[in-house]
């Protein structure tokens, strides 16, 4: 299934290019028929692997900023603690009647600090995680969108071989479609 509905019409035209060549009997025309009709699948699955691509990169880049947010959250919970522990030092500090009870309390909030900061540095390492993944997944789709675009360009090249019944149109469509399908290739390596 196409994104575009000229795409659509695109497939549907040279699916009519080759009902027609079938019924010419020349041998160029049913290679170049066959050629395109392979090229068209080739290009769909391109396609599609493009628009994945990049709703993944996408989602992987919601998904750091959500991370983001937990890791900024549990950070201002660090500092408040680290506040507070502060506070009730300094309040055990001037020795009054409850300066024992303030010593336990900031005891208390600095044993809290230790795991916030590791559950702050977790999320951050989760988020340069997706981060890295949104990376990859937008180089794949740069990628797979050039791979795509020589393998349209091929099955319009391969059209002027039937339409000026010449080798050369095919060739330079076979040439650009053999680097469009390595270069999608070479998206997953």
């Amino acid at each position: 299934m196409s994104d575009s509905p000229l795409e659509e019409l695109e497939h549907h035209e040279h699916a009519e290019h080759a009902e027609h060549a079938a019924h010419a009997n020349d041998p160029l025309i049913s290679q170049v028929t066959f050629t395109i009709a392979v090229l068209a699948v080739v290009a769909a699955v391109a396609a599609s692997l493009e628009t994945t691509e990049s709703d993944a990169a996408i989602v992987a880049k919601n998904d750091a900023v959500l991370v983001q947010n937990q890791a900024s959250d549990t950070w201002s919970q660090y500092q408040a603690e680290s506040v507070k522990k502060n506070l009730y030092q300094i309040a055990a500090d001037e020795n009054g009647p409850k300066a024992a009870d303030y010593a336990r309390k900031a005891a208390d909030e600095a044993a809290k600090g230790g795991p916030l900061k590791a559950k702050a540095d977790g999320f951050e390492k989760k988020r340069d995680e997706f981060l890295e993944a949104a990376e990859r997944h937008e180089q794949r789709h740069g990628r797979l969108t050039i791979a795509s675009t020589l393998l349209h360009m091929a099955i319009a090249i391969a059209t002027l071989a039937i339409i000026l019944h010449k080798r050369w149109p095919w060739w330079t469509a076979l040439a650009l479609s053999a680097a469009g399908a390595g270069l999608a290739v070479w998206a997953y390596l």
